[in-house]
């Protein structure tokens, strides 16, 4: 599932000041990361299963490495989990209504920090 209604891909954002905010908000960068990319992730274990809500981007300056960056955010999705095979993101998925509204919120509040130091 997109959430292509909050406008993330409208964002530059330095990666130190990205990565506090995500934190603080559950989403972890972890070892979801390259030279060039970045992927954010919160984990929900509900009884419906396993879920991902991630924000993605790429560096448009410098490098990810480096700790020295500026990042282009992408449309956050919201995946379901199916073991062995990994996240499903499908039009096809079901995803519970108070989960969704949970991940917009999460959304909402991270865009609203991260407007005050966008690029």
């Amino acid at each position: 599932m997109k959430f292509e209604n909050l406008g993330y891909e409208n964002f530059k954002a330095d990666l130190n000041r990205l990565d506090d905010v995500m934190s603080e908000h559950g989403l972890v960068r972890a070892e979801q990361w390259d030279y060039e990319r970045v992927a954010y992730d919160r984990k929900f274990e509900l009884k419906e299963g396993v879920f991902y809500l991630r924000v993605l981007g790429y560096a448009v300056e410098g490098d990810v490495g480096s700790h020295r960056a500026v990042i282009q955010l992408l449309t956050p999705l919201l995946g379901k989990h199916y073991y062995p095979h990994g996240v499903e993101y499908g039009e096809g998925e079901t995803f519970p209504k108070s989960l969704v509204n949970q991940c917009e919120k999460i959304l909402t509040d991270v865009k609203a920090e991260i407007e005050n130091f966008v690029a």
